[in-house]
């Protein structure tokens, strides 16, 4: 608790709390002289006489809590927001069933693509294996197959974003698969749109850069909107595109169940990733073009792009102060009323026993 300089001045009125007490208490002692108290001794105290006090600590009371009430008491909460100044990154995960190529390795094992590719990219969030991580960065995660779908919101909650990303999974329905690139682009544009436009509301730092990093294995083949018309759009608004072509080149292996045995097999089928597209989006919007055919390739894009895109912090400290003479009082489980209005509950039932039960006459 603190109090409001310099109205913390007026505490020194409780010294004359003393001394209407010593006063008060002088007036009950005085003596008043009887031929003999013998008849007043046999009189039982009654319940009125015992509370005739009550009437004049109320108003001691009152008094006091004046007193602290015109001394402005009052309790800070200090808070503190950060902000970056400020780099948006919308990642855009394909999810289409050619990620199920096991052409990557993890720990020396062979994995599949988005296996790889949301292990490294965990490491992009979070950090680790020679990858810093962006804490202060607001990163969102949209995946895609036939349609794209927002998984997470753009937030500084990096847990929350790297359990999302974890839980993706490749598309298993032939009815939701396919790769459409440039609804993926639209989504991730919108997003970052409407976040640069509520940071505007709340007079945040703009966004510094805007940043889509897109990864791919096939060809845009679903969905309305063309990738360089997408493309074009991102760049009107200030978004760059980094695109990752992602696979090896020419046939890689793809689990199958063999339809006589039941049993999952390896299956060597032809990739074919649209290169120039990509190439053409990341032009468009002052971005780069990247191909990464195994873990260590894509691990070093992401590294190129953690270098190209650095952050600033812009950290904002303010308290939110409550009056206790005037707003409520938390006191644990308890809520008090403001001080003044306990002032005038107690010289109201003051007045009410003064002038009623505890009434005297003179």
């Amino acid at each position: 608790m603190t109090w409001q300089d310099p109205s913390v001045w007026f505490l020194w009125a409780l010294l004359v709390v003393p001394l209407l007490l010593g006063w008060w208490l002088g007036r009950r002692r005085r003596a008043v002289k009887f031929s003999s108290t013998e008849i007043a001794g046999s009189l039982h105290t009654t319940l009125r006489v015992r509370l005739r006090w009550l009437p004049n600590a109320l108003r001691l009371g009152v008094v006091v809590l004046l007193i602290l009430a015109v001394a402005r008491p009052q309790k800070g909460r200090e808070q503190t927001k950060i902000y970056s100044e400020g780099i948006a990154i919308e990642m855009l995960v394909d999810r289409s069933g050619s990620m199920r190529a096991m052409d990557f390795q993890l720990a020396g094992r062979p994995v599949d693509r988005l296996t790889a590719v949301k292990d490294v990219a965990g490491k992009f969030i979070t950090g680790g294996e020679g990858l810093a991580g962006r804490p202060n960065d607001m990163i969102g995660m949209i995946s895609f197959a036939r349609y794209a779908d927002n998984v997470s919101p753009l937030t500084l909650d990096h847990g929350y974003l790297s359990d999302k990303l974890r839980n993706t999974e490749i598309v298993t329905e032939r009815s939701e698969d396919g790769t459409a690139v440039g609804e993926a682009i639209g989504l991730g544009v919108e997003r970052l749109r409407s976040l640069a436009e509520q940071r505007e509301k709340d007079n945040a730092p703009p966004i510094q850069s805007q940043v889509l990093i897109l990864l791919t294995d096939g060809e845009n083949n679903a969905g309305d909107l063309d990738p360089i018309a997408a493309a074009r759009i991102a760049k009107t608004l200030g978004v760059r595109i980094y695109t990752i072509g992602v696979g090896t080149k020419g046939r890689a292996p793809i689990p199958v169940v063999n339809p006589f045995t039941g049993k999952q097999q390896m299956q060597w089928m032809r990739v074919s990733i649209d290169e120039k597209t990509l190439r053409d989006i990341a032009k468009a919007t002052g971005g780069k073009y990247f191909r990464a055919t195994d873990t260590d390739s894509l691990r070093n894009i992401y590294a190129r792009i953690d270098a190209m895109e650095k952050t600033k912090i812009d950290e904002r400290r303010f308290a939110d102060y409550r009056q206790w003479a005037i707003q409520p009082i938390h006191a644990g489980m308890f809520t008090l009323p403001p001080l003044v209005l306990l002032a005038f509950v107690l010289l109201v039932i003051e007045a009410i026993l003064r002038n009623t039960y505890l009434r005297r006459i003179t």
